[in-house]
């Protein structure tokens, strides 16, 4: 699917037209996905899916950007549950990644929960939400609260460097996601994306070109400690992403 950069007034209003959309579909489904909580988990998943889709395909139609996935024969078909690590770079990542991976629920800081509607809808679908004032450590609440939601066959997604990154750039990552699989005895999805160049951390405008989402095989934990099987999510993570951001400041520069 190619694509061409767009002049900087069509790119603006592409991006106002959408931000109209994305909040007024905001405000109309999030009430149902606190409503259907109190139903079922899967009748507010789903739910939440449908608004992550609207939003994300209405991105081609009003800024041009689109995307494709690599590696969907690696998603493996099981009813238990797993790890998900992947690179944290945009907004754009925590809406696609829910309906193209198998379902799962992050981990975050409780505050965001408290945020209207979207907040709320947020903890209607489960995640981790980590309280940094209560007396556990980060790392024993994600053991805790994340064992339990693979027992019940909820995989779980973990950004191992913790914060949005902007693309190109790498922090270090925390053993978190890591040790979590290697307490519940459990693999681990590796995933890489180049979403960074086209949705940065806090420009309003989105950029049109097509997003690369790569799923990684499975990497065992068995016999391994969680350092070890952090290095090496980290090892193929980051090898992916020198090839993806390389693409994706291509396409932003118009090469």
């Amino acid at each position: 699917m190619a694509t061409r950069k767009r002049p900087m007034l069509v790119a603006l209003i592409g991006s106002i037209i959408w931000w109209i959309f994305f909040t007024l579909t905001t405000v109309i489904v999030a009430p149902f996905v606190i409503l259907f909580s109190f139903i079922s988990f899967s009748a507010a998943y789903q739910t939440a899916l449908l608004w992550s889709r609207f939003n994300i395909y209405s991105l081609s139609w009003f800024c041009g950007l689109h995307f494709k996935v690599e590696g969907k024969e690696n998603i493996p078909e099981s009813d238990r549950g797993y790890v998900m690590m992947s690179k944290h770079q945009s907004t754009w990542e925590t809406l696609a990644l829910s309906f193209t991976l198998p379902p799962h629920v992050w981990v975050f800081k409780k505050e965001l929960q408290y945020i209207p509607l979207f907040g709320w809808a947020l903890w209607s679908v489960k995640p981790i939400a980590i309280d940094r004032s209560g007396g556990q450590t980060t790392l024993d609440q994600v053991l805790l609260h994340g064992k339990n939601r693979l027992d019940k066959g909820i995989c779980i997604m973990i950004f191992p460097e913790g914060t949005r990154v902007p693309a190109g750039t790498k922090k270090r990552y925390k053993q978190g996601g890591s040790a979590l699989a290697v307490h519940a005895k459990t693999p681990v999805l590796p995933v890489a994306h180049n979403a960074g160049h086209f949705w940065p951390r806090g420009q309003f405008i989105k950029n049109a070109g097509i997003v690369t989402i790569r799923i990684g095989e499975l990497i065992s934990s068995e016999g391994k400690t969680a350092d070890t099987l952090n290095n090496e999510v980290e090892a193929w993570i980051e090898a992916q992403q020198e090839e993806l951001d390389t693409d994706g400041a291509a396409q932003i520069s118009g090469q």
